[in-house]
């Protein structure tokens, strides 16, 4: 296995990754919704929509850096011999 440093720089690395996967898809959600305000019917559902990809995205977001921090432990755990 790689050492605590190489392992600590990827997940590092991936969690910048995720959380700007994470921003770039609410600010396109927040882009949808603004273009569509003014139609009522449509404003309802990409309100709604918002509100849920949102949730998932936020969701996806802990589990995914949780996965990483656990990954960074077990390494860490490796390399002191705990």
């Amino acid at each position: 296995m790689a050492n605590y440093n190489e392992v600590q720089s990827a997940v590092r690395v991936e969690k910048l990754k995720i959380w700007f996967s994470w921003i770039c898809g609410n600010v396109i959600m927040l882009i949808i919704a603004g273009a569509t305000q003014d139609i009522a019917f449509v404003s309802v559902i990409t309100q709604v929509l918002l509100a849920v990809v949102f949730l998932g995205l936020t969701v996806a977001l802990f589990r995914m850096t949780g996965a990483l921090n656990r990954k960074a432990d077990a390494a860490r755990r490796e390399v002191l011999g705990e």
